[in-house]
């Protein structure tokens, strides 16, 4: 249907619904990059192809046009391999609740379509409850909540444990004097599935550097998946929270709950 014509340039409805679709998800797209390298990195082919534009088709210059334009020859796939990781990061967002603010349609139809019962929602007393005392005694922790996914990868990075949750065995691991208390453990399906896990460190340049790398740690792994991170702080024994690559500080145990019921 066309809404106004402006001499040759006829406007449709559906001309207008592509625009705002193409400006919502470059501004997605931004805030997925923002903060990182990756962001510089897209600032430097923009550049090449203005110089390529510039050398080829204004100035004329054959040799330069020529190496510029064998950068942007290679286009796709050169940013497939630079942005390997934002790549991850957008399809397991585009597959989450976290990218269109609802539950995962594909999920819900393959457990619709098997006939599975409604899976068992994590049970966040004990975790906030050793979460507590940790706080109180400034023991340093990192807690990785699961949710659509296992993060099996990560699990195979420490040491095994497939424990039932409870306070005193996560308390007991962040200890100072446990082999266990250096790296994170990793919860899924109401279980401790491993200790002493190694996560992958955010490389966002906009976090104070004030911020251990247990923080960091919690930013990344949550960059990277749709998983929740608590991390407890040594220092000062104050709780944060990271989700979708963000992260709160120094919230109350009252706020890590409504969190945690709203997640999981």
């Amino acid at each position: 249907m066309d809404l106004f014509q402006i001499g040759f340039l006829t406007i449709r409805l559906l001309d207008i619904l592509d625009i705002i679709l193409v400006a919502y998800l470059l501004y997605r797209l931004y805030n997925l990059l923002k903060g990182g390298v990756a962001i510089n990195i897209i600032f430097g082919i923009l550049l090449i192809y203005i110089f390529y534009w510039l050398f080829q088709h204004v100035f004329h210059m054959q040799m330069l046009g020529t190496i510029f334009g064998q950068f942007i020859g290679v286009g796709f796939i050169a940013l497939i391999i630079v942005f390997q990781q934002e790549v991850r990061r957008f399809l397991i967002l585009l597959g989450s609740n976290t990218f269109t603010g609802t539950t995962t349609f594909g999920k819900q139809f393959i457990n619709w379509n098997r006939g599975e019962e409604k899976e068992e929602n994590l049970t966040i007393a004990p975790v906030l409850n050793a979460c507590k005392h940790l706080s109180k005694t400034n023991t340093g922790a990192l807690i990785i909540l699961a949710k659509s996914t296992e993060l099996r990868f990560y699990t195979n990075t420490g040491d095994i444990l497939d424990a039932d949750i409870s306070k005193r065995l996560i308390e007991s691991i962040f200890s100072k004097n446990s082999p266990l208390h250096d790296g994170a453990i990793i919860i899924s399906h109401n279980k401790i599935k491993a200790a002493r896990c190694v996560l992958p460190v955010s490389e966002n340049q906009e976090l104070p550097p004030t911020l251990g790398m247990r923080h960091r740690a919690a930013i990344g792994i949550t960059e990277q998946t749709d998983a929740i991170a608590i991390v407890v702080s040594e220092q000062t024994g104050e709780i944060a929270l990271a989700k979708d690559g963000q992260i709160n500080l120094n919230i109350s145990i009252e706020e890590l709950e409504r969190t945690l019921q709203n997640e999981l």
